[in-house]
């Protein structure tokens, strides 16, 4: 009797890219204002609905759409009535979250830098990392963003590298829960990973 199971579904390709990313904000003006006049994006689109079309939630909300130069867009929501978010649990959370933007060159990064500070604005930077060249600075909503460009076009071809990074990692990780959460294995892993690979610090 021929058997009754499909052959395995083709895997998907990987998405062609980004169309939003989306964030919240508690004043829709405000952030229209920094990403039009600081960033100089395109306020492209506004959608407004009293309900979340995903989940039924009654958040009523104005939906912001900001075009970058590839065509992909960062959104935010501005809901009614919610109260200020909560503040990080601890203050790696507002450093590590951020959006990352690319321009063309070290000289675009410095030219950035500059523009920013002459909008009023904090800038940390520039900062060369092992294999990108970046600042830093923070929009209305607090979102931390950096504007980087790539020094090194080998950065993104080091797959198998990566994957031999992460199972070491998780062995080290493995070395603290059995010591108890002493992070020391954790730090010694950092430093020998940082002494042994151009692919080092970033952020």
């Amino acid at each position: 009797m021929q058997g009754t199971h499909q052959p395995p579904q083709a895997r998907l390709a990987a998405p062609a890219g980004l169309h939003h990313v989306a964030y919240m904000t508690q004043d829709s003006a405000a952030t229209v204002d920094f990403y039009t006049r600081v960033m100089g994006m395109k306020f492209v689109a506004a959608v407004s609905n009293n309900e979340v079309p995903s989940t039924g939630d009654p958040f009523p909300y104005l939906h912001t759409f900001f075009q970058m130069g590839d065509s992909s867009l960062i959104a935010f929501f501005e809901s009614v009535g919610l109260p200020a978010p909560a503040k990080s649990s601890h203050p790696a959370y507002d450093v590590f979250n951020h959006l990352a933007l690319n321009v063309s060159s070290k000289a675009e990064v410095d030219r950035w830098i500059q523009h920013v500070k002459s909008c009023g604005l904090e800038v940390v930077g520039p900062v060369e990392h092992a294999v990108i060249y970046s600042a830093y600075f923070h929009d209305p909503s607090g979102v931390r963003i950096e504007v980087t460009t790539t020094l090194d076009p080998e950065f993104v071809n080091q797959s198998e590298q990566a994957y031999a990074d992460l199972a070491s990692w998780q062995k080290a990780k493995e070395a603290v829960r059995r010591d108890g959460g002493d992070n020391r294995a954790l730090l010694d892993w950092v430093n020998a990973r940082n002494g042994q690979h151009k692919v080092g610090r970033s952020h």
